[in-house]
């Protein structure tokens, strides 16, 4: 009788070490897969959320000649899609035909675009500006393509414009006139159509780096 309890009871301490065994192989596979399926996981988040380095040519967007690089993190992709849609929602983004457009109307939405776009760097937080040298790069070219890129034009052509406009608005011989007709009176037309196409040509640019910075398209830089 006490060889079979004996028996019994190496058996039954068999089953429990087989038993626990297999538990700790169990759980070994389990977290080995855990930490492989989180591998994957922080390296497709990193292929989306960093992307790869940028070249852009400030000079195509009116603020200089030289190259900045940015390699772009989630939170600069963030900056970069607000701009952009602000562009491209506006005037300002899109190629201007002084056949149909008003410049006046123009002027308004450029004029918007520069308000907007202090509101949106100044709603930064500044922990973010002092801790990434990329999301610096993006604030100071939207920073420069307010004060290099629009600003000379409109300091040099908005106030003389909507002065003469509103002024010739009011006048007995323009009232059958469409405002496209009247603009076309204005004294220096020609010079102030010229400087405009070229300060739009730059802001097209300028909404397609910021394009390729928030969604990973690239546009056609213009000339």
């Amino acid at each position: 009788m006490l060889t079979v309890i004996n028996s019994t009871s190496i058996d039954i301490l068999s089953i429990n070490v087989s038993n626990y065994n297999l538990i700790l192989s169990f759980n070994i596979i389990l977290v080995a897969i855990i930490l492989i399926a989180l591998w994957i996981v922080l390296k497709f988040s990193k292929s989306m959320f960093y992307k790869h380095s940028l070249d852009i040519d400030t000079a195509k967007v009116g603020v200089g000649g030289q190259t900045i690089t940015i390699k772009p993190n989630l939170h600069d992709m963030q900056i970069a899609y607000k701009l952009w849609v602000e562009v491209s929602t506006r005037k300002i983004g899109m190629p201007i035909d002084f056949e149909k457009d008003v410049i006046y109307e123009i002027y308004n939405s450029w004029y918007e675009f520069f308000k907007l776009t202090r509101e949106l760097i100044k709603d930064i937080p500044i922990s973010k500006v002092r801790r990434s040298k990329d999301t610096q790069k993006i604030v100071n070219l939207a920073i420069d393509v307010l004060n290099e890129g629009l600003r000379p034009h409109l300091t040099t052509w908005q106030a003389r414009f909507r002065k003469w406009y509103e002024h010739e608005l009011e006048e007995p011989n323009n009232k059958g006139l469409t405002p496209q007709e009247i603009q076309k009176k204005y004294p220096h037309y020609d010079e102030l159509k010229k400087d405009m196409r070229e300060v739009n040509k730059k802001l097209i640019n300028y909404r397609n780096v910021l394009k390729e910075i928030a969604v990973g398209e690239k546009g056609d830089m213009l000339d």
